[in-house]
């Protein structure tokens, strides 16, 4: 998903091919009309005792395959085992705030249990694309805002990008130095709390490649009284 759509959260669609329950034997693994039969070995608890050297092992009953029922009469289209390929079309919501690399479960959206069981839970791990002007630390985000000369020194007002649209105007004291970090509160990533990180935004100086000579004659009046004074 984009920055965006991971600090806004959505619900979007995935189609999914799984097991499912066989459709022709409800997932017994039975042909239609039977049904499995309890195992005569181990009683239907899917377990049986081995003896070795005079100790006593439980193991997974080799005769149900632990399943602790036989089938006489496989289903012809699982062939007993009580699953069937299928895709669906799963409708996940991802919150507001997650991060890279985060998983989401959706419980009973998973596999369904062997021989009618219940389904179990479908994990997302959520991949964020990278932004080309904003990054996340924990929930906080960052930005470089670039920024003139005059407005660092003398002191101004720049206008920093939002994550989600729109601007916020930063006011920048005079004396600012390159690389300097304002924090905007309130404007990070959403919390589970309720409430958001801020924004970091860090300024950079831009050096202009190409001054006018009246630019130009002001720095070097600039030099100079740096230099006198």
């Amino acid at each position: 998903i984009s920055f965006a759509e991971a600090l806004r959260g959505l619900t979007t669609q995935m189609r999914l091919t799984s097991e499912d329950a066989c459709p022709d034997c409800a997932g017994t693994g039975a042909k239609s009309g039977t049904v499995p039969r309890v195992c005569p070995d181990c009683e239907g608890t899917g377990m049986a005792t081995r003896n070795a050297g005079g100790f006593a092992f439980a193991e997974p009953c080799p005769h149900c395959r632990g399943r602790g029922l036989v089938v006489d009469d496989p289903c012809l289209r699982c062939h007993g085992s009580g699953r069937a390929a299928s895709t669906t079309t799963v409708s996940a919501r991802i919150p507001a705030g997650v991060k890279d690399g985060q998983r989401v479960r959706l419980r009973g959206k998973g596999a369904p249990g062997e021989r009618g069981g219940h389904n179990g839970d479908l994990n997302i791990t959520v991949h964020v694309t990278p932004d080309p002007m904003f990054a996340r630390k924990d929930d906080n985000i960052t930005v470089t805002v670039p920024v003139n000369f005059d407005d660092v020194a003398l002191g101004g007002q720049v206008k920093v990008p939002l994550p989600l649209g729109g601007t916020k105007t930063l006011k920048l004291p005079p004396g600012t130095s390159n690389g300097r970090t304002f924090r905007v509160r309130g404007e990070g990533a959403p919390r589970k709390d309720g409430t958001k990180g801020d924004l970091l935004a860090t300024v950079s100086v831009q050096v202009p490649s190409d001054l006018n000579a009246e630019a130009r004659e002001a720095i070097e009046q600039y030099r100079k009284a740096m230099s006198n004074g």
